[in-house]
């Protein structure tokens, strides 16, 4: 059978006893290739997450082939959700992957039924789906196919360079279906991209995937995520990062500051205070009453931001409409959020351009939502 390879009785030297009991784990395993990574195989039972209805996500539904994320940003928002498969936010996050082995299958069938409305779904919104396991299991091309032979609109969120290798399979199945592409970046500096995302492919290898998917016809919104206060919000910092983007043919940018939800609270809040403990009292202070920035950090930023998105030509641009956002603030732009915050905004070619009644409709759905 096509999972023969998974089979808790194959003899297999480098699956490693005494792991942890995952519901629907078949072995645990790590390989050289991937140093520093145990990859815990398992059977899902479902494919498709639904959003709830109260949510301001502009998509119902998710898949999340991986749980946990090599890409060890310290500040990712997903960290917590570790916990509840009894590994830590930290460190477990970075090394423990959980890899739904039989995800396409369970997809396939999960779209074949009289009930599914082909309704937007969503990839990339908890971990990556192009993080450094996808390189050995390959799950996506069949989660891409899946999805297009049934007719259902997708998006893809990523800060993985291994997109690449699927953009003549997402252009083909663009001429199908209604296909989003963002990819997401912030930190220009290189030492502090070493020290905070050590395992993602550089600022400049993603501005590469943004042209080569620019190459190949497909849209592709970029988030400028997360901007750390006192750390990269600076004029010069911004206007580099909004000039390369808008050279690198992106189809529209969405700016938006860093939020600290638990579990990666504690664990970026310890890095600053070895890294910049200058800057850890401002922190506190910003972040002492939730997740996000206070109210009066947002229109800052959004001021200093929208002189920069028309010196770059990037306030041009249309977006995607997202459900239950409100208006802008007084005298500033149209601002936007973050998945999972009250306000959320997606750059123009993120989405899928999906019509009422879920018919494709032409790429501009509204005022391009560029700050916040």
């Amino acid at each position: 059978m096509r999972w023969d390879a998974q089979r808790l009785d194959l003899e297999e030297p480098a699956t490693l006893p005494d792991m942890p009991s995952i519901r629907g784990l078949l072995r645990s395993v790590q390989v050289p290739e991937f140093p520093g990574l145990t990859f815990h195989e398992v059977r899902a039972k479902s494919a498709l997450n639904h959003v709830p209805g109260e949510s301001a996500m502009p998509f119902p539904y998710t898949i999340n082939p991986y749980r946990g994320c090599s890409h060890s940003c310290i500040y990712c928002y997903a960290r917590r959700t570790h916990e509840w498969l009894e590994f830590d936010a930290g460190d477990d996050f970075d090394r423990q992957i959980v890899v739904k082995t039989n995800l396409v299958d369970v997809l396939r069938k999960e779209l074949a039924r009289p009930s599914w409305k082909h309704e937007h779904v969503a990839l990339g919104t908890n971990t990556d789906p192009y993080q450094r396991a996808e390189g050995r299991y390959k799950l996506m091309p069949g989660v891409i196919r899946a999805l297009t032979e049934s007719g259902t609109p997708f998006s893809i969120l990523t800060k993985g360079t291994l997109l690449r290798r699927d953009i003549p399979l997402l252009a083909e199945c663009a001429q199908q279906v209604p296909v989003g592409l963002g990819v997401s970046m912030a930190i220009w500096d290189d030492d502090l991209h070493h020290a905070l995302e050590p395992g993602v492919p550089t600022p400049r290898a993603r501005l590469d995937l943004v042209r080569a998917i620019a190459d190949a016809g497909l849209p592709c919104g970029v988030f400028l995520a997360p901007v750390l206060p006192g750390l990269t919000d600076g004029v010069a910092e911004l206007d580099a990062a909004l000039g390369a983007i808008a050279s690198a043919r992106a189809t529209g940018v969405t700016v938006i500051p860093l939020h600290l939800r638990p579990g990666a609270r504690e664990w970026f809040m310890g890095w600053l205070a070895r890294a910049h403990p200058e800057l850890l009292p401002r922190y506190e202070q910003l972040y002492a009453r939730r997740a996000y920035v206070p109210a009066e950090y947002r229109p800052w930023l959004a001021k200093r931001v929208a002189p920069l998105l028309a010196r770059h030509g990037l306030d041009r641009h249309k977006g995607g409409a997202a459900r239950k956002v409100d208006g802008p603030l007084p005298g500033v732009p149209p601002i936007t959020g973050v998945p999972g915050e009250e306000e959320v905004g997606f750059p123009a070619g993120s989405l899928p351009a999906i019509g009422a009644g879920g018919d494709p409709a032409p790429s501009a759905m509204g005022e391009q939502l560029a700050l916040l």
